[in-house]
Formats: structure tokens, sequence, C-alpha cells
């Protein structure tokens, strides 16, 4: 049998979509395959669109204006009445967007003339030059193809032997569709997912009690950046047990208990209705059959690839959460732009150290490029800028000064090797530091460029100033 597509992409989340997309526009003859439905319907998007970074932000943006609406209006001038939280309609609205998210990407599928198949994808083996794979549907099928581009992401790591069952013990796809606010939420796990979600609900009036096993959150982040996210959440009403080792989770009849012990090494239990389970992902490639054909995994499941994203096996290909690196949907999309590219015999380069980190917290927290403490434990003759967003005119205006932006920069060149923000939609401002890393700009090229006034943006410019002590608002 020949192949009767140039590619095939197994899984449709951000990698996986994207990649089809950017192989359908060289002209290749592409089909992706991907198997989750909501409510019996195709529903490509993967874990970022359908339980991830799409709906947790749908609740995010919610439950902080119902925050803001109680705590905040009154200061601007605005007084309101009796504040009530419908959380069906909360629930319903994240349920739009998520449809609304998955009917634009199987529109942008027809757009590319992309083959969309929705089924459960088994690799069956290597057959002339092409590779065969059996797709587990309502009319199941079998399709050739030369290249594969292997996009199956990850699921939730559950806790030792002990099942999400969505109901008490959650994962991050329970914890998004809860019908009511519990009153008290444990969440094991205080990275990015823990952080987020716990916000949510802390917000929307649980009592949430985060435990993280390290001396302090976000180990990845520049510890000032940490300690001030930290100290915010804190006094927002978030209860952070850094240091501690969970000993057990247990289910019982109506809660769940936890046992622990603390930093002192003083033993604890504590009851909750529920409890949320942040310990990490692992790879997702249960039931794809990767032995069929030789593919190499680690001991953790990771398929292993170069860094072009090459598997061991001729034409076949692994992206995002599947593979090494760090679990972001737009980490995925590089990728899968990038091997599209190189299937089309292309030059393409993932600039792994340039890939942003952002944290939907309240402040925002956002970062890319090396950390003060990696640089000086590397022995790099470093210079630091900072500017506080209470020195900021809109930060100010839109009553959110808290955090800051930090600029580090080499001492010698005065390029610029790590930008890390903590404070009001810093998700949106990192974006501008990834752009100048790219192009190796020093602190002063940014310091060289009028920024509008008045705008959080000042703040990334008054950092960089401020690497050479040369703040204008400070």
């Amino acid at each position: 049998m020949e192949p009767v597509y140039d590619v095939a992409v197994i899984g449709a989340g951000p990698g996986g979509y994207t990649a089809a997309i950017r192989c359908a526009q060289l002209g290749l003859k592409t089909v992706c395959i991907d198997d989750w439905q909501i409510d019996g319907k195709p529903a490509p998007g993967g874990t970022c669109t359908n339980v991830g970074c799409i709906p947790s932000k749908a609740m995010l943006e919610a439950s902080a204006r119902y925050e803001e609406t109680k705590t905040v209006f009154p200061s601007f001038g605005i007084q309101v009445g009796d504040i009530r939280l419908d959380m069906p309609q909360m629930q319903s609205r994240r349920a739009a967007i998520v449809k609304q998210t998955n009917e634009g990407i199987l529109w942008l599928f027809r757009k590319n003339r992309i083959t969309f198949i929705s089924g459960k994808a088994q690799i069956a083996g290597r057959e002339g030059t092409g590779y065969c794979l059996k797709v587990a549907s309502d009319t199941p099928q079998q399709l050739m193809a030369t290249h594969l581009i292997i996009a199956t992401g990850s699921k939730p790591k559950a806790w030792q032997n002990l099942p999400f069952d969505e109901s008490v013990i959650l994962s991050n796809t329970g914890v998004l569709a809860l019908e009511t606010v519990p009153k008290t939420l444990a969440v094991i796990g205080a990275g990015v997912v823990g952080l987020e979600l716990g916000s949510v609900w802390r917000r929307l009036g649980a009592e949430v009690t985060l435990f993280e096993s390290l001396p302090a959150i976000l180990s990845g982040a520049d510890r000032e950046v940490a300690a001030e996210a930290q100290k915010q959440l804190v006094r927002q009403g978030l209860n952070l047990q850094t240091g501690v080792s969970v000993q057990s989770v247990q289910k019982t009849v109506d809660d769940v208990v936890i046992r622990y012990s603390t930093s002192q090494g003083e033993m604890k239990k504590d009851t909750f209705d529920k409890v949320l389970i942040s310990i990490g992902r692992v790879p997702n490639t249960e039931g794809l059959d990767i032995e069929s054909i030789g593919l190499a995994a680690n001991d953790k499941g990771f398929i292993q690839v170069d860094d072009q994203c090459r598997t061991n096996v001729k034409n076949v290909w692994a992206i995002g959460d599947v593979v090494r690196g760090p679990m972001l949907a737009h980490k995925a999309e590089e990728e899968g732009v990038a091997v599209a590219e190189r299937i089309a015999g292309k030059f393409a380069k993932v600039g792994f150290n340039l890939i942003p980190w952002v944290v939907y917290t309240h402040p925002e927290i956002a970062w890319v490029g090396q950390t003060e403490e990696v640089l000086k434990a590397a022995g790099r003759d470093i210079k630091v800028g900072k500017f506080p967003f209470m020195a900021n005119g809109r930060a100010r205006t839109m009553g959110s000064t808290e955090g800051f932006v930090k600029t580090i920069a080499d001492a010698r060149t005065g390029e610029v090797l790590g930008v890390h923000m903590i404070g009001p939609n810093v998700s949106e401002l990192v974006a501008e530091a990834a752009m100048a890393m790219a192009f190796h700009a020093s602190s002063e090229d940014i310091a060289c460029i009028c920024h509008a006034h008045p705008t959080l943006s000042e703040a990334v410019r008054e950092s960089a100033l401020n690497v050479q002590s040369r703040a204008l608002n400070l």
C-alpha cells in the first residue's frame, strides 16, 4: 500500500493542529487524528482547549471580576447592590468558550484542506515507504502516511494508588467543572496549575490550602519574583503550606483526609471537602503502540527526540508534552511549525531558551530567559535593573500596583539575559522581552525605544534603564 498522505498528525492539541496547518500551508497532503469528544462531538484542541489553558483562563477571569465587584469597585466610586454568584452561568460561559474554540479549529482544518478524523489512532507498523495507522472510530479505517507527527500531549499524574474520581479526588478536569463552591479545598502541588486553580476557588469563596514539598513556590521562577508572589497570594487568603511532606490522601464517605508532616517535622491531619492533585503530568501514549515501529521512550514514558524533534525512527517526529522540555502550549506550537517546515525541506529553529513562562494568578507572573540565581551560579557577571509598578502611572489608575519588572543584563555587553515580572497584565508584557532577547538586544536598546504613556509597558523600559541606574520615574 502506498502512502495516501504526506503527513499524519496524531493529536489535535496546540502542537498537533498547528503542525497540521503549517504542513498544509507548505503543500503537504495532511491528515490529523484526534479522539477528544465533548457531548459526543469532536473537540479538537487537546488539554489546552478542553480542560486546560482556555477554560482555566475563563474561570480565572470570571472569578477575578466577581471578587473585584465586591472588593475593588467601591474604591473606583462604583457602588453595587447585593452580589450573587451564579455558578451555572459561569460554567455555561466556560463551556461556550471551549466549544467556540473547538469549532474554530475545525474551521481552520476545513480552510486549509486538512482531513480531520475523530477517532483513536494506533500505529500499525511500517509498510513500504510509509506508516500504517488504524483509527478506531464510528467507522474504523486504516490509512498510510509518509511522515508521522506524534502530538498526543500529556495527562495529569495521579496521587500514588488513588485514581481521580473527578468528584472528590480532582484533576484539572474535575476542578474546572465543579458545580458548587466547596467549603474547603486542598491543593497538592503549588506549581502553576495549583496556584491558578487554587486562586479561582479562593476568589469564589472556598478556603483553599496548598501543600508544597519544596521550601518555596515556583521553583523555576526568579526568587525575588516567587517571594513577592507568595507574599501577595497569602495576603489574598490562600493558605500556603511549603516544605511539607504529604504522607497520605484518604477518601472517606463525605470528604478527604490528608496527613502530612510540616517543615519542622510535626505530623498533622486535616480534612477537606475536595482535593486537587496537581503534582505534574505524564506523557500520553496509551494505546498508540509506539513499540510496533521500535520508537524509543525513556523510563518516564517520554518519546525520545533530538533537538530537531526527530525520533529514532525515520520520518517519525514527536512534539509538545510527549517529549522533553516544558509542558507549555506555545512550546508545542513552535515545535509543530518547525517540524512541518523541516519535513518540507526548510530550515527551522526553536529557541528553547526564549520560551516565556506565565502564571495567571493576580498579580500575574511572567518571565523569559535565565534567573539571577542561575546566572550567578554559572559565574556570569551581570547587572540588574528593577522598576516597581507602584511607580507606574497606568498601574495606579488601574488600582493594581503590586509587583515589579526585573531586567538582568550582561555587565560587559549589556545583552539582556533574562526579564522577570510580577504585576498587572505581565502575560502581555513578556513578549517584548522575548523579542528583544531573540535579537540579542541590550538593556540600552530597550531603553532607547519610545514607549507610549501612560502604559504598563513603560515599566519594562524603566527596568531596562535602571540596569544603568537611569530610571526616570524612580
